[in-house]
């Protein structure tokens, strides 16, 4: 092999480790600054507001709620993902309030200005959108959950039941209890796998999913 064809070679390889270390580096970097910044004690007093019925306990739960949902964001890397949680979209659009402070967050954890979108529900009790998908399988990997089969929901899949959340949005393993206030959190992991049409536009449930398949009853 010719001498600078080698220097070339070499050349690309150290570039590309170079590249990857920083990209490491820097995800690092941001995943500490959403693990660490301080909510303004502001966001956590309107939360209350909102929902007097809150202990200062769970308002800390809404609180890590929150950085979760940065951490998702962190995660999708630009790609759409929806809200699941009504807690956590209050304290959310409170924060973002704060503009100064916001746009410096987002700069930080992001790299970029990161949009509000309200909270989002599934379409229907078993059919769930793209965004939701997206933060089910985020939150899954966050947590180490096996978003097809798991033994216990995500923080922000959780948080709203948890708290008992009058508006929010209550999601259950169990699809056999589901009712028309509440939604499968079992199949959302389905739905997401199974590359059903029907599924993944809210036309109804995929036929490959339904029954024990991925965890939960249809």
């Amino acid at each position: 092999m010719e001498a600078h064809i080698l220097i070339g070679i070499i050349a690309v390889v150290a570039l590309l480790i170079t590249a990857f270390k920083f990209k490491s580096k820097q995800l690092a970097k941001r995943k500490a600054h959403i693990k660490n910044f301080k909510v303004p004690a502001k966001v956590l007093q309107t939360v209350k507001s909102r929902y007097p019925h809150l202990s200062d306990e769970q308002l800390k739960t809404v609180e890590r709620g929150l950085r979760e949902w940065f951490h998702v964001n962190l995660l999708a890397k630009g790609k759409p993902v929806s809200m699941p949680s009504q807690v956590v979209d209050v304290a959310w659009h409170e924060l973002i309030l704060f503009t100064k402070f916001y746009q410096d967050f987002c700069q930080k954890a992001f790299g970029r200005f990161l949009h509000h979108h309200p909270a989002e529900a599934m379409s229907s009790p078993k059919s769930a959108q793209q965004g939701i998908k997206t933060a089910w399988k985020l939150a899954c990997a966050k947590e180490r959950i096996s978003p097809l089969k798991p033994t216990r929901l995500p923080l922000l899949f959780a948080i709203d039941a948890l708290l008992d959340i009058e508006d929010g949005f209550k999601y259950q393993l169990n699809c056999q209890g589901v009712g028309k206030e509440g939604y499968c959190a079992t199949h959302i992991g389905c739905s997401a796998s199974c590359g059903s049409s029907g599924a993944a536009d809210g036309g109804g449930d995929s036929g490959g999913c339904s029954g024990g398949g991925c965890g939960g009853g249809s």
